[in-house]
């Protein structure tokens, strides 16, 4: 298990300031870098991890650190310096704590969490010989197998870092699951609940009291043969937490939007435009930040994003988009390079507490909007029963509610008009977008009919199934 300390602060920590923090633990141990020099590990004698610290991060982006550790800080840009203890020796989370500590005394900021920050010499007096050294390869993993990458998370939130980012990557491409445990208290941040949907990755939920679970199913689970599995009764049927039940309804809601575009590859392409029309039209304002990661750390610019995207094609590019701290509004970006052009597939989340009411009537004018300018593939909206700040707690939570599809001009064309444009039992369209190439636009509510899966599902049975296989 590893716990995270944080250091915040308004400069950039320089060479001496880092010396000064890796002398927490005395003169007894090691500096050693990974990740290509990415990662500073402070260690034990025998070269064992103690701490590891990440390349501090600017972090130019109002409102994420009160998003995701509850921890204002001064307005302006923060440098985001984090270390991860290893729990293996008692003496790591005080280091890292340490670490932390002296970084922000030095530069005049702030520890995260407040509790752990000391700028006293922490003498390593474990004997560390009797305690096996985890061989994962990864300063992120605490625990690899043949089939799986488990990575132990202690603190409220879990978002998806950098390190939570690179574990995936290792992970993916070593065909291993990523599984991550964290106690019944923790939350995750949409990015990173977006990154584990799915088999074979998780969320492993340690209760003490009934052992562990599924955070996203509830499934029971155990550990065999390397990795968390779920545990099924004497008929073969999954068995189910009693921890996971349903919250209480708040009156706090979610509107999501899934959303495709497809664009011509040439040098003109701007990305991004798609995600920034959204935002505009059901926020009021262009999102504040982009990242390949969390927190969120550079100012929203579509050129930026265009250039990373094209630097790293055809390997696609996963990004995170976060709006303005007054409204929760947080979004993921995918950018894939295929035969047809280049797609943005996009998913975004807004939050609204009760009392407040989700913008449905501006669904249809931001339909328009996309189907005009930003080539639009489709884009479903939905509603659904949620925290209004976007976290997914491990609790059972009631699915989406679909109000509204729309279908981009080029499908339509490729489908048949006459086809899209009558589909049985189903609401009639709306023409939207271009006159001469319209989008078609189905609504049908408000998020509270039971029926509105039923209808969407006859409804994509009716535009995407082969008419030859129909009639058969």
């Amino acid at each position: 298990m590893t716990k995270d300390v944080i250091a915040l602060t308004p400069q950039m920590p320089d060479l001496p300031t880092l010396l000064a923090g890796l002398y927490a633990g005395g003169p007894d141990l090691g500096v050693t870098t990974t990740a290509e020099g990415a990662v500073v590990q402070l260690c034990a004698p025998d070269g064992r991890p103690l701490v590891s610290v990440e390349a501090p991060v600017l972090v130019q982006v109002p409102g994420e650190t009160t998003r995701l550790l509850d921890h204002v800080v001064a307005d302006g840009p923060v440098w985001w310096t984090e270390a991860r203890a290893s729990t293996a020796v008692a003496e790591a989370e005080r280091l890292a704590g340490s670490f932390a500590g002296r970084l922000a005394t030095v530069l005049g900021g702030t520890v995260w969490p407040p509790e752990a920050a000391t700028t006293d010499v922490v003498p390593l007096t474990t004997e560390i010989s009797a305690i096996p050294a985890p061989a994962t390869g990864s300063p992120a993993v605490d625990v690899l197998t043949a089939s799986t990458a488990v990575v132990i998370q202690d603190r409220p939130l879990i978002a998806m870092t950098s390190w939570l980012s690179d574990a995936l990557r290792t992970a993916a491409g070593t065909d291993r699951a990523l599984q991550i445990v964290t106690p019944p208290t923790a939350r995750l941040t949409l990015p990173t609940r977006t990154a584990l949907r799915g088999r074979p990755n998780r969320w492993v939920v340690q209760d003490p009291e009934q052992g562990y679970y599924d955070g996203l199913s509830g499934a029971v689970l155990h550990w065999k043969d390397g990795t968390f599995t779920p545990v099924h009764d004497g008929q073969g049927a999954t068995r189910v937490a009693e921890a996971f039940a349903p919250l209480p309804d708040t009156g706090e809601r979610q509107l999501i939007l899934a959303l495709r575009t497809r664009h011509a590859a040439d040098e003109t392409l701007v990305l991004g435009r798609a995600v920034e029309t959204a935002f505009r039209r059901l926020t009021g304002a262009p999102p504040a930040g982009w990242s390949t990661a969390e927190p969120v750390n550079l100012p929203w610019s579509t050129r930026q994003l265009t250039d990373l995207a094209r630097s790293r094609a055809p390997r696609p590019t996963w990004l995170v988009v976060v709006g303005q701290p007054d409204r929760p509004a947080l979004a993921t970006v995918r950018v894939l390079r295929t035969p047809a052009g280049v797609e943005e597939d996009i998913t975004l989340a807004i939050g609204y507490g009760d009392g407040e009411q989700p913008p449905l009537d501006a669904v249809e004018e931001l339909a328009t909007a996309l189907g005009t300018g930003h080539r639009l593939v489709t884009l479903l909206t939905s509603l659904r029963a949620a925290r209004r700040d976007l976290t997914v707690p491990p609790a059972l939570e009631a699915p989406p509610v679909p109000v509204a599809f729309t279908l981009g001009s080029d499908e339509t064309e490729a489908i048949d008009r006459a086809r899209t444009g009558h589909p049985p039992r189903c609401p009639t369209p709306t023409r939207v977008g271009l006159e001469s190439r319209p989008a078609l636009h189905y609504s049908w509510g408000d998020g509270t009919d039971p029926d509105a899966w039923s209808t969407l599902q006859r409804l994509i049975r009716h535009l995407f199934t082969p008419r030859q296989t129909e009639r058969k």
